[in-house]
Parts: structure tokens; sequence; C-alpha cells
């Protein structure tokens, strides 16, 4: 095997400290679950790094991604939202975050646990992918398209199973770092 190497998209301070502290490490705490989410559907069309750009902004605007807090959120609120440079604005997408807190909280009324749901995408432990090169990395599974429907079900919106793979990669739900990359399970020290 050659020397290990970051993965290939993360390039910039930004982009590695993300990849080295967050991107593809399990998280269990449901705030950041819905978070993530959430901002995951900002991005559609758009490149990962303008979100995360902007991921300080949306959290203070969005209560820290609080879902009973922005499931409250007024449509003034959201016309508010519109005029900050610091988030994406597109109001469907703004939107989306607050149907997604109501659909996030009436589910959770109903006995819904966010954190077991979820993982059990991928039956409560990560995936462990083993990809040589960026492009053998999938854009969608069978997971991803049946949680983007199940989500869909309860209410949520810009969750296509493009997004949802991309968030159970963040989530660690999925480890797609490349073989040769420090941060790959079978290269733990």
């Amino acid at each position: 095997m050659s020397a290990l190497q970051t993965c290939s998209w993360a390039q910039g301070d930004l982009y590695v400290e993300y990849h080295d502290t967050e991107w593809g490490r399990p998280c269990y705490e449901p705030n950041r679950l819905f978070e993530k989410l959430c901002l995951e559907g900002q991005q559609a069309g758009l490149s990962w790094i303008t979100v995360l750009k902007k991921r300080p902004n949306y959290r203070a605007r969005f209560h820290d991604f609080d879902p009973a807090k922005v499931a409250a959120m007024s449509d003034e609120d959201i016309d508010s939202c519109m005029q900050d440079a610091g988030l994406i604005r597109h109001r469907g997408k703004l939107e989306a975050i607050r149907k997604n807190a109501r659909a996030w909280v009436a589910a959770q009324e109903q006995g819904h646990d966010w954190v077991t749901w979820l993982w059990s995408y991928v039956d409560g432990a990560p995936i462990v992918n083993h990809f040589d090169s960026l492009k053998d990395c999938p854009a969608q599974t069978d997971a991803s398209k049946a949680m983007s429907k199940a989500l869909k079900k309860l209410g949520f919106g810009f969750v296509g199973p493009t997004t949802c793979y991309a968030f159970m990669q963040s989530m660690g739900m999925v480890n797609d770092h490349m073989t040769d990359c420090p941060c790959h399970p079978d290269n733990a020290k």
C-alpha cells in the first residue's frame, strides 16, 4: 500500500478539519443527526463547502437545530432567514428545515426513537466500505433509498436518496473513507 493520504475531496483547511474530526465518525446525538439531515438537504445542487462555510449561521438562525424550537418558527422567521446572506436563500430549502422539525417532533411525540430508527438502516452499526477511489463510491444505495422513502412518508422534505446517503456517510453510518486514508478503520493505529 502506498503512503496514507487524506481522501481526495478533503482539500483546504475547512474541509480537512471536517474530514479529520467529523465526517464518517458515528454520531448518536439526536440534535446533531437532525442538523445534518437538514444541512444535507441545503446542499442539493451545491457543493458541501458552501454549506459548511454557512453552518455557523444556520446554527444561529435555527436554534442550534433544536427540533422543538425550529418547529415553532413562524413564517416571519423564515422571511427573515431569506434576507440573511449567511444562509442559502432558497425559500423551499429553508422551509424544509421547519417542515422537517415539525415531522421530527410529531414522530417523537408518537414515541419515535430517532437515533435507533435512523441507525436501523445500517442494522445499528457502521458499514465500512473499502473503496480505493472516489469514483467507486456510490451516490445512493438501497438503504438510502429506503430511508428517503420513509422520511418523505413522515413528512420530510429535501431528503432524496442521494441526500440520505450523504447524511449516512457524514454521520458515520457508512464509512466511505478511502482505503489509503488514515481515517479508514483498517488504518487505525
